[in-house]
């Protein structure tokens, strides 16, 4: 399945994921923005190292979790992108309180 960003207007911002440069449209969800862009794995599960991406698109599934400006956890579907962010996958298991 291939996901298409829409028709949305507005000014195009840059940020990295693992370390390439991407294109966004500044509001988009980071997990929009990414999906978009061709990413399909967000994060790996910490026993069997499995892929996974974006579910529910709305907070409530935490398979969306990425490492985003040096903070692990970070719900991409419900972070709007903008300029200058750096976002790596999430690896392993997650932290608490970071």
């Amino acid at each position: 399945m291939t996901f298409k960003r829409s028709e949305k207007e507005g000014q195009r911002v840059r940020l990295t994921f693992e370390g390439e440069a991407l294109e966004a449209v500044e509001g988009e969800s980071l997990a929009a923005a990414l999906l978009a862009a061709g990413v399909k794995t967000f994060r790996e599960t910490p026993q069997k190292g499995e892929a996974r991406g974006p579910y529910c698109m709305m907070g409530v599934c935490f398979e969306c979790l990425l490492e985003v400006d040096s903070r692990e956890n970070q719900q991409s579907c419900m972070i709007p992108v903008r300029e200058g962010m750096r976002v790596r996958r999430q690896k392993g298991f997650r932290g608490l309180g970071k």
